[in-house]
């Protein structure tokens, strides 16, 4: 963060652009705003350069746009890393179900397993952490062969136990939005009923449900000990998509500790 004001400056040094010619350039992005904020002054734009002074974010944009840098990237050099906003929103727990807006990002890495033990038999239960042999980081963009932005993500929250022991409280959801029709036949246990995501007047839903004409029924999970609720549909609920991947913990002594909590 240091040597933040000093990259920026070198990125202006680099362009040949003098401090007058970026007050004039900020004044012109300013005007096609209609914001001020958006003005790098000369006093200022010194104090960013020389003091360590930290840009407001109207002005660390106008920055970005004069000297042709990616925001993300000037974000860095501050130390935000916006590629770790999924992984510090997990730090928080959130009482009710919501959708995540985080956007499907190129940047960054990941780390996943490179090398497995070719013995491994995916065919039978195995402990993966004892076949891994070599761990390592990847590119995001290298994932691209998912098609991950055809999906959307949900939060189950902490205190959502509708589908519980099917998907626990604080469960991380894959929510397929080509899949919007309600499906009423075809499955022959509750593993193969669909498990639809739902925004309606009062927030979000994860669940089953049966429609009847313009009425229908969230269906909880009969062990969840939760209340069906009716809405008028498409009028007071929509049908975001299908629940197609959940990521949760196995902690089948929540359900007992909140209960006792609550007695």
């Amino acid at each position: 963060m240091d040597d933040a004001g000093q990259r920026l400056k070198r990125a202006r040094e680099r362009l040949n652009l003098r401090y007058r010619d970026v007050e004039d350039a900020s004044l012109r992005i300013a005007e096609r705003r209609k914001n001020d904020e958006f003005i790098v002054a000369l006093s200022r734009l010194s104090d960013i350069e020389n003091k360590g002074t930290v840009p407001s974010i109207f002005r660390m944009y106008s920055l970005c746009a004069i000297y042709r840098l990616d925001l993300s990237e000037v974000l860095q050099w501050y130390g935000v890393d916006t590629t770790q906003l999924p992984a510090d929103s997990a730090q928080v727990e959130i009482e009710r179900t919501h959708l995540i807006g985080f956007q499907v990002q190129d940047q960054g890495e990941v780390q996943l397993p490179l090398r497995l033990d070719p013995g491994i038999d995916l065919e039978k239960t195995t402990f993966l952490s004892r076949m891994i042999q070599r761990w390592g980081r990847l590119p995001l963009m290298l994932l691209n062969g998912l098609d991950l932005k055809a999906h959307r993500y949900a939060y189950v929250g902490s205190e959502d136990w509708s589908m519980y022991p099917l998907i626990q409280p604080a469960s991380l959801v894959l929510i397929d939005e080509s899949k919007r029709r309600i499906v009423m036949t075809g499955w022959s246990n509750e593993f193969e009923r669909p498990i639809y995501f739902f925004e309606h007047r009062d927030g979000f839903a994860c669940g089953w449900c049966h429609l009847e004409e313009n009425r229908l029924v969230l269906q909880p999970h009969p062990a969840s000990m939760c209340s069906p609720r009716i809405y008028k549909y498409p009028e007071e609920i929509d049908v975001i998509g299908q629940v197609v991947g959940v990521a949760m913990r196995y902690d089948p002594a929540r359900r007992r500790r909140t209960a006792a909590a609550g007695s």
